[in-house]
């Protein structure tokens, strides 16, 4: 009697130029399409080559979970020692460049990026389809610009004036050179006669599909106040490592605090009266200045709840010697 037991599935990891995440991506990329996917995952060898193995059965919708990981290259069937390609579905609306070509200094690891949009969406329940991805420390726009390639439309607050006009040069020369049908423009901001910096807004046509995108300059502390009632499914934010630029919070006794720590005590409450009902916050920082058990204080006491067992222990992992960074997700429960 021959027994109906599912064909071992294996996705190829694919290589990263960055060779500190590279040497980190098996375990991480384990950790993402367990908590996406739900399915018990193991990182494997094969003839010196890293692929995840998946104890789950070939079906459309894990085809479709597993074609947006951050570091999927391939999936196959494991036959008799044998591998056989899977197709999978394409599901970026905007090709890869898009992301990779910007290279400045501070610039998160795109994979990793993909990872934290990847993981925090998983957890939103509030409707389908396309979501509304918020990142209030967006710097020059590598989350806005994955949320993009995945279809969502896209906002941000960013306190560099000059990382945002870099940005909007950026994505406008990109638009134009692809011939993608579009809108971009910077404006300046007034409220009650006062100046509150300037907003890029932009907006892309993708085979019928329209995405929005908008940032504000100003200060992630009054993310609420710049983007009025609007609410979000989904707020991802990589927040300040500390290093290379300290935040600058309360500057209690003056200077700057470095750790980040003031600054995300001061903005978590306000990021999450931001989410929709359903929505969920997912942040990377580093470790080294704020712990794990203080930042999940901070999301616990704006009223979330935080994914904190399983698979969600295991996305910490060394970046160099002055960063150590994790993944935390928190919900706004319905």
């Amino acid at each position: 009697m021959r027994l109906n037991v599912p064909v071992p599935l294996l996705m190829l990891i694919a290589p990263s130029l960055n060779r500190v995440y590279a040497g980190e991506a098996p375990r991480l990329a384990a950790s993402e399409l367990a908590v996406t996917a739900g399915v018990e995952v193991e990182p494997v060898v094969i003839a010196g080559v890293d692929y995840l193995r998946i104890q789950a059965e070939d079906s459309e919708n894990l085809r479709g979970i597993v074609a947006v990981q951050s570091a999927r290259l391939g999936l196959y069937e494991e036959v008799s020692g044998l591998l056989r390609p899977i197709e999978l579905p394409v599901v970026d609306v905007l090709d890869e460049d898009l992301v990779t070509i910007p290279k400045y200094p501070g610039k998160t690891n795109e994979q990793l990026t993909r990872l934290l949009l990847n993981v925090t969406l998983s957890q939103v329940v509030a409707g389908q389809g396309t979501r509304s991805v918020l990142d209030p420390l967006c710097g020059r726009g590598t989350t806005l610009l994955q949320a993009w390639r995945l279809g969502h439309d896209a906002a941000g607050i960013e306190s560099d004036q000059k990382a945002v006009e870099a940005f909007a040069a950026y994505l406008k020369t990109y638009l134009r050179r692809k011939r993608i049908k579009h809108t971009a423009e910077m404006t300046p901001v007034r409220r009650e006669g006062k100046s509150l910096g300037k907003r890029f807004d932009a907006e892309v046509t993708v085979d019928g599909r329209s995405m929005s995108l908008g940032v504000f300059t100003g200060d992630t502390r009054q993310s609420a106040k710049l983007w009025g009632k609007r609410r979000f499914d989904a707020i991802v934010t990589d927040a300040p490592y500390g290093i290379v630029h300290g935040s600058v919070s309360d500057v209690r006794g003056g200077g700057r605090d470095r750790s980040a720590s003031g600054l995300l005590a001061d903005a978590i409450p306000v990021w999450a009266s931001q989410l929709r009902s359903g929505g969920a916050l997912g942040m990377s920082w580093n470790t080294l200045g704020t712990p794990r058990e203080r930042l999940a204080e901070l999301l616990t006491a704006a009223g979330l709840v935080v994914r904190d067992d399983g698979p969600w222990r295991h996305f910490s992992h060394r970046v160099d010697s002055s960063v150590h960074r994790d993944v935390i997700v928190a919900v706004r429960e319905v």
